[in-house]
């Protein structure tokens, strides 16, 4: 099974109303910008809205939309064309522009919607983990990014410490 049938479902999904606008980002969202590199899973990011009669917001739509379409769960995974795949919020403001900001890409004739490679470097430099660090020095590294619009969104975001401080520890010569 490709990438391509969970795009195609997912596509499908917003054609039915079932989500608003989607985004793919996390290590599946990078690859569209930079080399390939070993994931669990396909991060899915949509605003989740509440049911009709319901104040608060719930994926059950989500779950229900691919059960009945011979999808199942394995665990916070939905296992579409053998691919697990997470819906997630966005978690702040920066994955909120991320999502609103994302671009079009083709995936073998299927167009996808992905987060922009500076929004990429900007999540993975906020989230800060080992991985995510690794994957910012690959943004940097093989010049996938828009510098001034990266700057933009980190000084935006309230980042700049934190980029100072990934640029001190990868970027300086010195030690």
């Amino acid at each position: 099974m490709s990438i391509r049938d969970v795009i195609i479902a997912i596509n499908q999904m917003e054609a039915d109303g079932i989500i608003d606008r989607y985004a793919i980002g996390g290590a599946v969202g990078a690859t569209f910008y930079l080399e390939p590199v070993a994931t669990l899973d396909v991060d899915v990011f949509v605003a989740f809205r509440p049911e009709p009669g319901h104040l608060l917001a719930t994926p059950k739509p989500i779950f229900d939309y691919l059960a009945s379409r011979g999808w199942s769960m394995k665990g916070e995974y939905v296992m579409i064309a053998g691919w697990p795949v997470q819906f997630l919020p966005p978690t702040g403001p920066v994955v909120e522009e991320a999502l609103a900001e994302s671009v079009e890409a083709d995936v073998d004739g299927v167009p996808a919607r992905v987060f922009t490679p500076e929004h990429l470097a900007a999540i993975a430099l906020q989230t800060g983990r080992a991985k995510d660090k690794a994957r910012l020095l690959q943004f940097v590294e093989e010049g996938a990014l828009d510098a001034a619009r990266f700057q933009d969104i980190v000084r935006r975001h309230d980042l700049v410490e934190a980029w100072a401080k990934f640029e001190r520890q990868f970027l300086s010569d010195t030690p």
